[in-house]
């Protein structure tokens, strides 16, 4: 597994778009919060593909790695596109918890009413599926990249896609958790949904790395980190610090006060950094 920029700008736009699905399929989120992801990862993306052809790589799987990326820039383009010229309509999940507030507030203070509606959008709301294509290609470009890492295929790719999976989700529920603030009505599910992907991720991250030739090599000290085995153990400590905060950020999701989801949002700024740590330190290490 190499340690390249480009690789790993993919790996985590793609794995952050992948998890922008899984949001906005629900049709609960502002259409802002698609917005922004959309145009960070997007950025991201077009970053690698300038990075991988100022590399000089030449062959099928270079290729592969950049017709990817361009493609899933694109197709994140197109979405974010859509999604702007059909903000109009807004999203229906938002609108129908509107509608039941608005219910639940005039039974408190007029009795039973008839139940208040909003008028209907003729502009057709965004689909999400759209949000489904940009990370489709990315998982063709991190296929492309797993040929160029040197060492086995299979191994490369496992790698590369359970590091885009576990970095995404984490990176996105740490978003998710910041954009409470411009929708404080919003229902937990959408962030909760977010840290327990985070935490299906991390096994299938960990074990990914310790297949060897592994993580537990450079434990055991058949490969040298060059620092004695400080920097095996500074992964150690990433790998179970982010499945610590992962835990209590989902401990914290379940208190009743707003402030809770602001406590969580900040636990996943760490949880950000140790994910980053377990997997860049496994990278630089394992590198061939």
């Amino acid at each position: 597994m190499s340690l390249d920029l480009a690789t790993f700008l993919v790996q985590w736009a793609a794995g952050g778009l992948a998890f922008l699905w899984v949001t906005s399929r629900l049709r609960v989120v502002s259409l802002g919060y698609g917005w922004l992801l959309r145009s960070v990862y997007g950025a991201m993306g077009a970053f690698a593909v300038y990075a991988e052809t100022r590399a000089g790589h030449h062959g099928a799987a270079e290729a592969v790695f950049v017709a990817g990326t361009a493609a899933m820039v694109a197709a994140t383009a197109v979405a974010l596109f859509v999604s702007v010229v059909r903000r109009g309509a807004g999203v229906s999940g938002a609108r129908a918890e509107r509608v039941r507030r608005a219910a639940r507030v005039a039974a408190m203070v007029d009795g039973p009413p008839s139940t208040p509606t909003e008028e209907p959008e003729t502009t057709p709301e965004f689909p999400p599926v759209l949000d489904l294509i940009a990370p489709a290609f990315g998982v063709v470009a991190l296929l492309g990249a797993a040929g160029l890492s040197g060492g086995a295929w299979w191994l490369a790719a496992l790698r590369l896609l359970a590091g885009a999976a576990f970095l995404g989700s984490v990176t996105d529920a740490m978003l998710l958790g910041h954009w409470y603030l411009t929708q404080p009505g919003l229902s937990r599910a959408p962030l909760k949904d977010l840290v327990l992907a985070s935490a299906i991720a991390w096994p299938v991250e960990i074990v990914a790395l310790c297949i060897p030739v592994g993580m537990l090599s450079v434990l055991a000290g058949t490969i040298d980190d060059g620092y004695d085995g400080l920097l095996g153990w500074m992964w150690v400590v990433c790998a179970l610090g982010t499945i610590a905060l992962v835990g209590v950020t989902w401990l914290a999701l379940r208190e009743r006060a707003y402030s809770a989801v602001m406590a969580a949002t900040g636990l996943l700024y760490l949880a950000i950094l140790t994910a980053f740590g377990t997997d860049l330190v496994a990278r630089a290490l394992l590198a061939p």
